[in-house]
């Protein structure tokens, strides 16, 4: 049988007093009888307090030393901002642009070419510091462009090209090629490729998107090129 052990609270534990004590009559009485149930009472027991908890300097966190750079003054760290950088499109000095335009879809993609060279020409991008490639089609834009990016010769790339929606699967192998081809163009050669090639469902959301009511993407390419173009001649280089 295993032992156990019982603590008791020195509190709780019944005291016995003889007879003569202060707290029963003073009267002489006759020894109780072992049968005679004993009284007993039960005196208030203060516990000890708990002693206050004190914690140590090496329990405390020490304490943080910044680091300040010489020649600055704290007012200066302070008042630090976030630094926001963008391209402009007015510092088009120097700038070097190559425009890749797909011939398919000509009707298309000669607008779009001259709003792309109109504006250029409006935020005094040189025409002699712009040279335009012309390929068969929208699919071969991206290794075109990637060449040119990789010559070291160019700012940006501008590609044109226009997809439109036909009766086969065609139109959507050719116009995610188109798409995935200028974007590894730009990712291989580390110079802005802009996709102004249009996707449409038909000749009439194209020929409103080069010129018509719908404005000419062309145009808002070329902005693109020249802000890109300048974001990374001025900040990124």
């Amino acid at each position: 049988m295993a032992a156990f052990t019982v603590s008791l609270d020195p509190c709780s534990v019944p005291r016995q007093f003889p007879p003569s004590s202060s707290f029963l009559s003073p009267s002489p009485s006759p020894s109780p009888s072992p049968l005679t149930r004993q009284p007993h009472f039960r005196f208030p027991c203060e516990r000890p307090k708990p002693a206050a908890v004190s914690f140590s300097s090496s329990l405390q966190g020490a304490p943080a030393y910044f680091p300040v750079q010489k020649g600055r003054s704290s007012s200066s760290l302070r008042t630090a901002a976030v630094r926001h950088v963008e391209g402009s499109l007015t510092r088009t000095e120097g700038l070097r642009f190559g425009v890749v335009v797909a011939r398919f879809n000509e009707i298309v993609t000669k607008p779009l070419l001259e709003g792309a060279l109109t504006t250029f020409r409006k935020y005094s991008v040189r025409e002699e510091d712009i040279d335009v490639v012309w390929v068969p089609g929208s699919f071969e834009i991206g290794v075109v462009a990637e060449k040119l990016g990789k010559s070291g010769e160019y700012h940006a790339i501008l590609c044109i090209g226009a997809v439109i929606r036909g009766d086969t699967s065609h139109y959507d192998a050719v116009a995610n090629s188109a798409a995935s081809g200028v974007l590894s163009a730009g990712l291989n050669s580390g110079v802005p490729c802009i996709f102004g090639v249009l996707t449409c469902d038909d000749m009439d959301q194209a020929l409103n998107r080069a010129g018509g009511k719908s404005g000419n993407k062309g145009s808002e390419a070329a902005l693109t090129a020249i802000e890109m173009a300048s974001l990374f001649q001025h900040h990124l280089h």
